[in-house]
């Protein structure tokens, strides 16, 4: 039987709208339209892959398709042109994605999860980045290493910072930093720094094994005025710290910070593994070992190989979509998850890069002597995943000790969560 795309998932034989109950708003697009819509990308992203990791960098017609599909607005405000959709949509489109280019979905990620949290902003910010151009694009970088200093009306930021995924597409940036205390000996406070084009500086650094086509280089600023209303206090989940709410308050804006930004830089990894698999179907079927050991379809390491990735891929994606129709529950009643929940609910997607790095590696395996080779389909993945392994809200044991910690009965100490 010859195996194609179609057959990716057992997902795509599913009632999409029997699954993902429709929650929008009556007047925006299906969910199943903007999956439909990605899934259209899959051959475009596997025709360009190899070019965007030569430019380590995605095309930009790729940008263009993803905005002028609506695809990143799938978490943007009604009132600037968005969707304001539940999560677990723009997970799905980052899933499908990931089977045509890792590099492709992880940007998608990272890109198309800032509107989400720009919508928590001041008004007066949103109106800056939005107001004349809803198409604005914002990177990041939310590690804490900015130089802060106060003064009238703000403060003063200068850094370098790594891994800003897509940054030569964007006109705005998040970057992180720690804000000093108002009061003596008191503890710094993490907030999220809104900065224009022409505040930051991009270095090229992205010289890497995997993941190589998200641009992900290096920021730089020097001494740039940040206003006050341009920051946001990202590790308190407070609606007291999202002052945009209150223009925006559909019930995705209440979502805890991390289990939908987590959630992000975790996703394309599913995406990922169910690419590999279509890969190693197709090759599984006809290739013959090199060794004289036969058809690998024959092989019974290579079936348990495949029937352990595709149970794998099943289980994470059940668990995603259980996740974030819970929390949306919640906060459609403007309450939080039980906080057991929602610690629950961040290991499990810590664990999406390990469990899938763990499957791909079985697959490549199976694939012989000739997975070696780059011109393999299964490598990329496999590299890819591996990479998106290290991103710190990836690190799995940090936070499987705060989950294990919470089951024996010690305080959660993930305020973000």
């Amino acid at each position: 039987m010859e195996y194609t795309d179609t057959m990716c998932s057992p997902f795509h034989y599913m009632n999409l709208e029997t699954f993902m109950p429709n929650t929008q708003h009556p007047d925006t697009l299906d969910e199943a339209e903007f999956i439909q819509r990605a899934r259209a990308l899959i051959p475009a992203l596997k025709e360009r892959a190899a070019q965007a990791e030569q430019d380590r960098n995605l095309a930009p017609d790729t940008i263009r398709e993803l905005q002028s599909l609506g695809l990143l607005k799938i978490l943007q405000p009604r009132r600037y042109g968005g969707h304001e959709m539940n999560p677990r949509v723009f997970y799905e489109v980052q899933m499908a994605l990931a089977e045509g280019c890792m590099s492709t979905a992880w940007v998608f990620g990272v890109l198309g999860v800032h509107p989400w949290q720009l919508a928590m902003f001041d008004p007066r910010a949103q109106e800056e980045v939005w107001g004349e151009d809803d198409d604005t694009l914002i990177g990041s970088t939310y590690m804490p290493v900015g130089k802060v200093t106060r003064v009238d009306g703000g403060f003063r930021l200068s850094g370098r910072w790594a891994f800003s995924s897509g940054c030569a597409h964007v006109d705005w940036i998040f970057l992180g930093a720690m804000v000093p205390s108002r009061e003596a000996g008191g503890a710094p406070e993490y907030r999220t720094f809104l900065l224009p084009k022409a505040d930051f500086q991009i270095l090229d650094t992205w010289h890497t094994i995997g993941l190589k086509a998200t641009g992900s280089n290096d920021i730089v600023v020097e001494d740039a005025f940040v206003p006050e209303y341009r920051t946001h206090r990202t590790r308190d989940d407070t609606m007291a710290s999202r002052p945009g709410i209150e223009l925006n308050n559909a019930p995705t804006y209440r979502l805890p910070f991390m289990q939908v930004f987590a959630r992000a830089v975790s996703t394309a990894c599913i995406g990922g593994l169910q690419g590999a698999i279509n890969a190693f179907r197709q090759i599984a079927s006809s290739q013959v070992s090199r060794n004289m050991l036969g058809r690998t379809a024959d092989d019974p390491t290579a079936q348990l190989a495949v029937a352990e990735a595709t149970a794998a891929v099943d289980q994470l994606r059940l668990a995603l979509a259980r996740n974030m129709d819970t929390m949306m529950a919640y906060a459609e009643q403007q309450r939080a998850a039980p906080i057991d929940d929602r610690v629950l609910y961040r290991y499990q997607s810590a664990q999406v890069p390990d469990v899938c790095a763990q499957q791909v590696s079985k697959l490549l395996k199976s694939c012989g002597g000739s997975g070696i080779y780059l011109t393999h389909p299964v490598q990329r993945y496999f590299l890819d995943i591996h990479c998106a392994r290290a991103h710190v809200a990836n690190n799995l044991d940090m936070v499987g000790r705060n989950y294990g910690g919470v089951l024996l009965g010690l305080d959660n100490k993930d305020t973000t969560v």
